[in-house]
């Protein structure tokens, strides 16, 4: 069975809260960063070892220049030239061995399963990132680079409303499909 969505083009509005939202369920454990020197100054001016409080707005400022870095990063991929292909509309086109992005007949795209590092099954959505690895592997970038491509990893994925699925059986074979590939976990069965 093939599924034939409707067209549809991610907002940019979506992409930067749902790329946003991933980089902070990727990376939260960072704020413990700034927790700890907070507390750690507290410390200091507890037991009057060194009284300040400038450090206290020096380690919001930083925390929140680091967060404004990311958000600033990913709104600016909604403005790039290379990427406008991620917000174009496409017909999407899946089976079981690739999944095809249709901007008419005659143009589009190819994505093999294997390019898709995993999806994740929401409300109102499947969001399947797609893995950069083959992009990244032999580049000869410096370490601003790097770090800012590590951040970036779940950046690019695709994004597929259920609403853009023409029918009910279509988002059950999508489901299976998915469970398959190994994306989605299979329910647990229960024993007797």
């Amino acid at each position: 069975m093939i599924i034939k969505t409707k067209k549809y083009a991610l907002d940019q509005k979506t992409y930067i809260s749902l790329a946003m939202r991933s980089w902070v369920k990727n990376n939260w454990y960072w704020g413990f960063v700034p927790l700890g020197l907070i507390f750690a100054n507290a410390m200091l001016n507890v037991t009057g070892v060194y009284p300040n409080w400038w450090i206290y707005l020096v380690i919001v400022l930083l925390t929140i220049l680091y967060v404004l870095f990311w958000a600033v990063q990913f709104t600016g991929i909604t403005q790039m030239e290379q990427t406008k292909s991620l917000f174009q509309k496409y017909v999407y086109e899946i089976d079981s061995r690739q999944i095809l992005l249709k901007l008419n007949a005659r143009e589009g795209g190819i994505l093999k399963w294997d390019q898709i590092r995993s999806v994740t099954k929401d409300k109102t959505a499947y969001v399947m990132v797609v893995s950069n690895d083959q992009a990244m592997n032999g580049m000869k970038v410096n370490w601003l680079a790097k770090i800012v491509a590590k951040g970036m990893k779940n950046a690019q994925f695709l994004y597929l409303p259920y609403s853009i699925f023409t029918t009910e059986n279509e988002l059950k074979f999508m489901d299976t499909l998915l469970k398959r590939k190994g994306f989605l976990a299979e329910p647990e069965k229960i024993k007797e």
